[in-house]
């Protein structure tokens, strides 16, 4: 155990590295500021077509050149904890990570993890732009840290090879692959399904070979990552409204000159919007081509969807002690 734990500090220690060297052998001739931006996505997903279309384009010209965008898609920089790790340390300006990843550094985070919080994008951003937002921005100041905005993966649906999920008994037995996130495998516990925590590298493969039955994610990732070769069924539960945001150093925005502070803040801003007007269109688009992969889509009824929702419960009364019971309190006001 301790020989694995040493080769993955290694692991971190060496991404961190690179992404020094990859900064520093980044020039930006002719401006005074260059932010960084790190993410997992391809370069087609909407958050790096928008980041340059809305958030590069606007700091750009707002600046007259002043600040400098650079995109690093594709997982160049890292994976999101990385990175994370990169924005802490002042060594990358911005990320994009969802937030169970911030959750590792500030543990209020894991509250947006709850299954069954959200129930709707509207209540989602309704609470995050609000007194639970706020509360979550505050905390992570002291982190050395900045939040610039919330949008969305979307809300996470599970597909699997066995049968369609019509109600809580079909998930007994299923094995199915989860984020490292203990709330989301005590949630799949909870439902009696088999939740195997797995990197999303090796997920394609184990789906092939049958080493796990199925996983859950939201559906842009189903079909970018081309899940409908491998899974018959995709059963619509929504279990986990899925948050990303833009995270940044806060030292870096805070020791900006005063007008390119708001102009980056504004730039954040425009970006999300943009994004939250996008993601639901791009979701109704793609649900349609799985449909035309041959993929069996299924809704669950408000009924056979309450017995998931009660299971819930149970896992909110589980991290009461871990997360907070105040935060938690307040998300569940939040999102009323």
């Amino acid at each position: 155990m301790a020989k694995r734990r040493s080769i993955a500090i290694s692991s971190r220690v060496g991404i961190l590295l690179f992404i020094i060297l990859v900064i520093a052998s980044s020039q930006a001739l002719g401006a005074d500021y260059v932010i960084k931006v790190g993410t997992i996505q391809p370069d087609s997903h909407p958050d790096c077509v928008l980041m340059r279309e809305v958030f590069q384009e606007y700091v750009g010209k707002g600046s007259n050149g002043r600040i400098k965008v650079e995109l690093y898609p594709n997982a160049q920089l890292g994976g999101d904890r990385e990175m994370s790790e990169g924005v802490q340390l002042g060594i990358l300006q911005m990320a994009l990570p969802v937030t169970s990843i911030t959750a590792s550094f500030e543990g209020s985070f894991h509250v947006v993890e709850m299954p069954y919080l959200f129930t709707t994008r509207e209540a989602a951003f309704k609470a995050l732009d609000g007194q639970l937002g706020e509360e979550l921005d505050r905390r992570l100041l002291s982190k050395g840290m900045m939040n610039l905005g919330y949008f969305e993966n979307g809300f996470r649906h599970i597909t699997n090879n066995r049968r369609p999920i019509q109600n809580i008994d079909d998930l007994k037995g299923l094995k199915i692959r989860t984020m490292e996130t203990p709330i989301h495998v005590a949630f799949f516990k909870k439902v009696g399904a088999n939740p195997t925590p797995m990197s999303f590298g090796e997920l394609y493969t184990a789906l092939q070979q049958g080493t796990v039955d199925g996983q859950e994610n939201p559906i842009v990732l189903i079909y970018d990552s081309r899940f409908y070769e491998v899974q018959k069924y995709c059963s619509l539960t929504g279990h986990v409204f899925s948050v990303v945001h833009i995270l940044a150093n806060r030292s870096f925005i805070e020791n900006l000159p005063d007008d390119l502070e708001e102009l980056v803040k504004e730039g954040a801003r425009r970006f999300v919007m943009k994004h939250r007007e996008v993601m639901p269109q791009e979701e109704n688009k793609f649900l349609a081509e799985l449909k035309n992969k041959g993929m069996i889509i299924n809704e669950l009824t408000p009924e056979s969807k309450q017995p998931l929702v009660e299971a819930a419960r149970a896992v909110y009364d589980q991290f009461k002690g871990e997360i907070g019971s105040d935060i938690i309190e307040l998300a569940e006001r939040s999102a009323r």
